[in-house]
Parts: structure tokens; C-alpha cells; sequence
């Protein structure tokens, strides 16, 4: 749960940096692409809680 938090975090914080390089006219390109990276990387956090919950839900039955 820790990592999909965190992650989220991480996510919100770079769309924000984006947004403030666009709106001040600078490149965005890195910026860009290291968002996609956090979103790839939130996406594989969330899998593996989902299947985490899964089976331990499977477990307690």
C-alpha cells in the first residue's frame, strides 16, 4: 500500500511540474517522459497490490 501511495505522490507532483514548465514556455520533453515513467511505475504497483489482495483474500477463506 506504502508504494501505491507514494507513488500516486510522485505522479501528482511531476503532472505539477509539467504543467508550471508548459505554462512558463520551457521544454517539457524530460519531464514528460519521466511522468510516463512514474505512471508505468504506479500501474505495476497497483497490479501487484491487487494481486496481493487477491490472494490473501483467497487465503482467508
Amino acid at each position: 500500500m506504502k508504494h501505491v501511495v507514494t507513488g500516486q505522490q510522485l505522479v501528482d507532483k511531476q503532472r505539477a511540474i509539467v504543467a508550471t514548465l508548459e505554462s512558463h514556455g520551457h521544454a517539457t520533453a524530460t519531464a514528460k517522459k519521466l511522468l510516463s515513467q512514474f505512471q508505468e511505475f504506479q500501474a505495476m504497483h497497483i497490479a501487484d497490490r491487487d494481486r496481493l489482495m487477491e490472494e490473501l483474500a483467497r487465503c482467508a477463506e
